[in-house]
């Protein structure tokens, strides 16, 4: 037992009079809340203004730990999973999510709780995730739940309780502000950070979709995630980087040859329109005689989504550039998977070998990386 000196964060005027904002000091139970449930699984259960001070040094302390609960292992994981499919709207996996969950038994049917969540998130994710609250999900939740067989875990009902408190403190400060937008950070960056396996293999169900990468959905990851103090560029490539040189990333090498040349193409394609554009007009009509496409046998569609692929992944290249700690060597592994003999047999079966080599011709310029390459993931 110790005294804390600190002020109740429902003293908003004590508190900025101290040269403090409730809301960065809300932002911090937030943070810290989440760490406690999802990473050490062990949590303050009953964070209410009396429990939570602000301290000259401008710290949180949390007070009174009567009401605590645990957060299981495999919950933890399942919970930044569903979070994920929730805002991309991937239903069918929500529905599996409640098995890790233990919301139901193994032996009952999801199919059938797919439309109920899609008839309510369809509506509710209209919103922006930033304009998205925490009680209209759980009040969405709580209608399918009573629709089917779902048994509710203990520890579910106290964490609803902990963050239902949370964000009653921050709408108190601000009634704008958004429980998920705040948090939804740090589930992005735990996606594609943490090496568990269930969120590894949530990861790359994620991103690939139907043989193709969903370039978007990486994007969004990274965005959100390099919001949170604590990302990383390397870390997140680790996890996906260690599946593509394991025993089991056979089918992912495949994907990552195919999606190579479709971006190599899309580059290539870029370059040419780009030139092509920046030819004078006068010019222009005398090379192709006033032909629109140009050089290009393609349709303007496909030209567009070309244009469209490729600044999307130069965008996420700047994006992984901005982190401090990023060494493009990382992306080593996957020059090693294009200079595989299987990805040179993949590439003339697909396209003459051809712009697989470019790819690698390309990435090895990115890289800077030396003809062969031995790469070992920590």
């Amino acid at each position: 037992m110790e005294w804390v000196d600190g002020v109740k964060l429902n003293e908003q005027d004590a508190i900025e009079r101290q040269g403090l904002k409730v809301l960065d000091l809300v932002n911090t139970g937030i943070q810290c809340s989440l760490r406690q449930l999802l990473e050490y699984g062990y949590f303050h259960a009953d964070p209410h203004p009396g429990n939570l001070l602000a301290t000259p040094e401008g710290k949180l302390a949390f007070l009174d730990f009567g009401m605590m609960s645990e957060t299981p292992e495999e919950a933890r994981f399942a919970i930044i999973g569903h979070v994920v499919h929730m805002v991309n709207r991937d239903y069918e996996a929500m529905a599996r999510d409640y098995y890790a969950l233990d919301f139901l038994s193994r032996d009952v049917d999801v199919s059938p709780i797919v439309p109920a969540l899609r008839n309510f998130f369809d509506d509710a994710l209209n919103y922006t995730v930033s304009e998205l609250n925490f009680k209209t999900l759980v009040n969405g939740l709580g209608a399918v739940f009573y629709q089917y067989p779902f048994n509710v875990p203990a520890y579910y009902a106290l964490i609803l309780r902990s963050l239902t408190v949370l964000e009653g403190l921050a709408l108190y400060a601000d009634p704008n502000f958004k429980v998920l937008a705040a948090s939804y950070p740090y589930f992005a960056k735990r996606l594609l950070t943490d090496p568990n396996p269930y969120l590894r293999d949530a990861l790359i169900e994620l991103l690939f979709k139907d043989g193709r990468f969903r370039w978007n959905r990486l994007e969004n990851l990274l965005v959100q995630g390099s919001k949170d103090r604590d990302f990383s560029a390397n870390d997140a490539l680790q996890p996906v980087l260690k599946l593509l040189l394991g025993p089991d990333g056979e089918q992912l090498q495949i994907l990552v040859i195919k999606e190579a040349v479709r971006v190599t193409e899309a580059v290539v394609i870029g370059t040419v329109v780009d030139t092509y554009n920046s030819i004078p007009n006068v010019v222009r009509a005398l090379i192709f005689n006033a032909n629109v496409a140009g050089p290009l046998t393609v349709s303007d569609s496909e030209i567009d989504s070309m244009m469209a692929l490729r600044d999307q992944v130069f965008r996420i290249w700047g994006l992984l550039r901005s982190s401090q700690d990023f060494d493009p060597a990382l992306l080593q592994p996957i020059l090693q998977v294009l200079q595989q003999p299987e990805a040179r047999s993949l590439g003339e079966r697909v396209i003459g070998g051809i712009t697989q080599r470019l790819a690698a011709r390309l990435l090895q310029q990115v890289l800077r990386a030396p003809t062969t390459v031995s790469t070992s993931i920590s």
